[in-house]
């Protein structure tokens, strides 16, 4: 008896229950199986809906066109197998559509192994399994010259969806592509792929729980509010809860070995998986809460506005790191503005983050809060939040950048300059005053952008209202650059904090801060700071 029939309490299949296999599906992984897939979801849509039931069983397949009011089922043991295209047979094209301020990935959904276009009420679901590692690609149009896939799901514009319970493997430029979908539950989906997995774009009121992420890569759990509706349109409502995120290498978490031989991302960048907000950031991102989540051996939380959106009212609680390749924290506003001409900069206000522990993080880009000149990040608090750097480094590392492997130092960058996912040597070598941090406010928004920092702990440019509260740094060797350094910022208190440092590095280094003060800060006398054009405060 299947799962699906024992969870109904049934020992038959009921009324709108629809077996492939009776609509011609072999399940061999030779033949293709999609034509009789379809077949079936236009044999349930007919009657007002149902399941289409997949027993176990491989079936290979190009596009799945879904409809509403239909889900689709997983038993244990079934597959469904992306096919590689060929002259005869081949996935459906993409869509003409909106794609001038987002690539081509972002921009179209037929693509796809599964899609579904203004569609309500569907689901797929089950213990089986999407494998996309023979034939969806990482991103090309193309397979073979043959039109491909480069996503295993994508809907554009539905409502009422659900996803549960699948596993999916290699699965492309996007194991999940979600744009404009309202009421969006994703849970207790096993996702291990070799670039994005879950890109949840100009969505509202969405579930994600009890999800294991694992994608290299590439980011794991990523809000994005891009242009490819051909409109502006917030991500919001979101919770994130429960989901394990992790840069293992591509395979071994559904393999249960969970190997970390691959250090290193296309970008040169330590393994991705992370969650993160943007780099797409046209809508904004407002009222999302992401909680008792564990990231392991990848990068840590981004949030990211670079083009023209609102973040605002975020709560990240009870977050677990280990084995992190960058920044902890990435708070990031930028102005890339790709989007319509006259974008407004974009704006960051209202971010809270508690209760996070952190083990073994680069500290070659510390933890980062970064606004542009004149548009500041503002109301900010990190609280209950422990940190152990990896350390070692010195000022003479952030002078010379030797050793980073950085967007700055790759592509030659001047202060001002834009960052690209170049691959030029990762050996080259740039000197700079440590405290000339490149802005890059024009770039695309990463922490190895702004290079080696002169803080090893915490690094703050262009913001307002910020408040730090029992915050501990540890390193694990010592690190001889500052701990703290604020640049252009206003209205920022520090207390109740115990951080490691170098006898002859400065605990703070204040350019350009109004409103400073620290309190209880151990081995740091209790001050008020009206103004600070270029203090180094050591006890």
């Amino acid at each position: 008896m299947s799962a699906l029939l024992v969870s109904l309490g049934l020992s038959a299949a009921p009324s709108g229950y629809f077996n492939v296999k009776d609509y011609g599906a072999k399940g061999d992984g030779v033949n293709i199986d999609s034509y009789a897939i379809n077949d079936a979801i236009e044999a349930a849509s007919k009657v007002g809906g149902g399941t289409i039931y997949f027993p176990a069983g491989t079936y290979s397949s190009y596009s799945i066109r879904l409809k509403s009011n239909i889900s689709l089922y997983l038993d244990y043991g079934a597959v469904i197998k992306a096919a590689v295209p060929n002259e005869k047979e081949h996935y459906d094209l993409p869509e003409e559509n909106w794609s001038k301020y987002q690539d081509f990935g972002h921009s179209h959904w037929k693509n796809s192994l599964i899609w579904g276009i203004g569609l309500h009420d569907i689901a797929i679901q089950g213990f089986g399994l999407i494998d996309g590692t023979e034939g969806i690609t990482r991103g090309a149009e193309k397979m073979n010259g043959f039109p491909a896939a480069n996503k295993a799901i994508a809907l554009k514009e539905c409502y009422n969806v659900t996803i549960r319970d699948i596993s999916m493997l290699q699965c492309g430029h996007f194991a999940m592509l979600l744009t404009g979908v309202d009421n969006l539950t994703i849970d207790n989906v096993r996702c291990d792929t070799n670039r994005d997995a879950f890109d949840i774009d100009c969505c509202a009121n969405v579930r994600v729980s009890n999800c294991y992420v694992n994608s290299l890569n590439d980011d794991g759990i990523v809000l994005k509010s891009s242009y490819g509706l051909g409109y502006a349109k917030a991500t919001e409502n979101v919770t994130i809860t429960n989901c394990q995120v992790s840069g293992y290498d591509p395979g071994t978490l559904l393999d249960g070995t969970f190997q970390k031989t691959i250090t290193a991302a296309p970008d040169r960048d330590g393994p991705t998986g992370r969650i993160k907000f943007g780099t797409e950031s046209n809508g904004g991102f407002k009222n999302i809460t992401i909680s008792n989540c564990v990231f392991d051996n990848c990068r840590g939380i981004a949030l990211e506005t670079v083009d023209g959106a609102i973040i605002e009212d975020i709560t990240i609680d009870n977050i677990s790191m280990r084995d992190i390749w960058n920044s902890p924290i990435y708070i990031r506003l930028g102005n890339r503005a790709r989007g319509p001409e006259d974008m407004p900069v974009s704006i960051v206000r209202r971010v809270k983050l508690s209760n996070i522990t952190v083990k073994n993080a680069d500290c070659r880009y510390a933890s980062i809060i970064f606004g542009i000149n004149g548009h500041p990040i503002e109301d900010v608090t990190l609280s209950n939040i422990y940190i152990q750097y990896k350390g070692g480094l010195s000022m003479d590392d952030v002078i010379t950048q030797k050793g980073s492997n950085n967007f700055f130092t790759r592509n030659n960058s001047s202060a001002n300059g834009t960052a690209t996912r170049g691959n030029s040597d990762q050996k080259a070598t740039a000197q700079r005053d440590p405290y000339d941090v490149p802005q890059m406010e024009k770039g695309y928004p990463e922490p190895s952008s702004h290079g080696i920092l002169p803080a090893y702990g915490l690094f703050i440019s262009h913001a307002k209202n910020v408040l730090i509260d029992k915050v501990e740094f540890e390193t694990i060797n010592e690190d001889k650059r500052p701990v703290i350094v604020l640049m252009d910022v206003e209205d920022v208190k520090f207390q109740d904090m115990k951080v490691d440092k170098s006898a002859d590095a400065p605990y703070f280094v204040l350019k350009g801060v109004k409103d400073f003060e620290v309190k209880e800060f151990r081995d740091v006398a209790d001050q008020k700071i009206a103004s600070a054009e270029d203090v180094e405060i050591f006890k």
